[in-house]
């Protein structure tokens, strides 16, 4: 994966992240906390999910790897949207410094990191950083499901959709 690649990757998945967060921003407190059967209980808990995988990892990246403990207390701040959305705000700003700073070289090369549980992994960065947007792709799938579910208005993050946007936006 290229430079190029992993970058618009990144804008993709700040992309999809925003248009699921604005079509969220529209529900009710509760149902933004209403139980839904899915991989994680609520609309809250899922994109909190999604922003804590992307904190951690940027983290490892980073050069430092939390432990479970704080994995959970990161987890337990976000009772309300406007709490959420305004952290989600300043980890993106992190998030895409770190991808605008990254080198060719630092992406091919390989990358230790260490679980919440302590285990070791070395992979190249490339690897790391597809399984990241990939990881919140699947979970905006979720709450597109869930949305449905509380009779909300889902929303379009089909990574065709982004490349159709970008390229009429350059055309004008």
């Amino acid at each position: 994966m290229t430079l190029e690649d992993i970058r618009a990757l990144y804008d993709f998945n700040v992309w999809a992240n925003h248009r699921t967060l604005d079509a969220c921003g529209a529900l009710t407190a509760a149902q933004f906390a209403q139980r839904i059967e899915s991989s994680f209980p609520s609309v809250r808990d899922t994109l909190t999910h999604i922003l804590a995988a992307e904190w951690i990892w940027l983290e490892r990246w980073k050069g430092r790897s939390p432990v479970k403990a704080e994995w959970d207390e990161f987890a337990k701040q976000f009772s309300d949207f406007a709490a959420l959305r305004g952290w989600w705000e300043k980890h993106e700003r992190r998030q895409l410094e770190f991808v605008a700073g990254i080198t060719a070289e630092q992406l091919a090369r390989p990358h230790e990191i260490r679980t919440l549980d302590g285990t070791p992994y070395t992979q190249p960065l490339w690897q790391m950083m597809q399984h990241v947007a990939n990881h919140s792709t699947y979970h905006r799938g979720q709450i597109t499901m869930m949305l449905r579910q509380l009779s909300a208005k889902p929303v379009d993050t089909d990574l065709i959709t982004f490349y159709r946007e970008r390229s009429a936006a350059a055309a004008r």
